[in-house]
């Protein structure tokens, strides 16, 4: 099968997930937003910063580590995680992910992930 006909599981992977996952091209658009990430930054504009760049979203300082990390991203195959900060409020952490297809740079997304445990019950189907 190519890789069109799984474009509805990836998108279904991505907008299940409880953190926010901002994905922007090579050029630092935002393309893509999970619903978590909607929700998370509702106050600075949510589903409408689509289409623009993420480094209006940050000051100038962060706005340079970004493309500081897409280059590094951009020099090597193997450069494809890093950890940007840590949230101590939210107790959560966030890393900046390369987006490759066959090898070649085509964006990134910002990962973040809780370091809360679950409260969910095993299993807990009812």
């Amino acid at each position: 099968m190519e890789t069109k006909e799984y474009t509805g599981f990836f998108k279904s992977i991505i907008d299940q997930d409880r953190c926010a996952v901002v994905i922007c091209n090579i050029e630092h658009e935002i393309i893509y937003m999970n619903p978590a990430a909607v929700q998370s930054y509702e106050k600075w504009g949510g589903a409408d910063l689509v289409g623009k760049s993420i480094l209006n979203c940050h000051n100038p300082a962060s706005g340079e580590r970004i493309r500081e990390v897409a280059d590094w991203f951009a020099a090597d195959e193997g450069h494809n995680m890093i950890y940007t900060f840590h949230n101590e409020k939210q107790n959560k952490d966030v890393y900046m992910v390369a987006l490759r297809e066959e090898g070649k740079l085509i964006g990134y997304y910002e990962k973040h992930e809780f370091r809360n445990p679950e409260t969910m019950k095993f299993y807990d189907l009812y």
